[in-house]
């Protein structure tokens, strides 16, 4: 289970819904993809960066720190996201 601010989990702000798209395109940097070769991502995939970027709800329209993601392998770990016109742009992976 991610981590939501705490109006989120208190259901005292509505996130703007995006469109319900299987097609959303998830783009993840290169500095990402660089980090999933440090130690403390190994064992995060890019499967499950998408599935964690997929299941952020709303829109992000800053840069934005989402907590709590599990890999397959067990492993947590921490997305920084952005929404921009061609997709949802993961900026960076963060393991714990």
């Amino acid at each position: 289970m991610p981590f939501w601010p705490r109006k989120m989990r208190r259901g005292l702000c509505n996130p703007v819904p995006i469109e319900k798209d299987t097609d959303m395109r998830v783009i993840i940097t290169e500095h990402a993809r660089k980090r999933l070769k440090d130690m403390r991502q190994e064992k995060i995939t890019v499967q499950d960066i998408i599935g964690a970027a997929t299941g952020i709800p709303g829109r992000i329209p800053t840069a934005t720190r989402f907590r709590g993601f599990f890999a397959k392998s067990g492993r947590i770990f921490d997305i920084v996201a952005k929404d921009i016109p061609g997709g949802r742009l993961v900026i960076t992976i963060i393991g714990k």
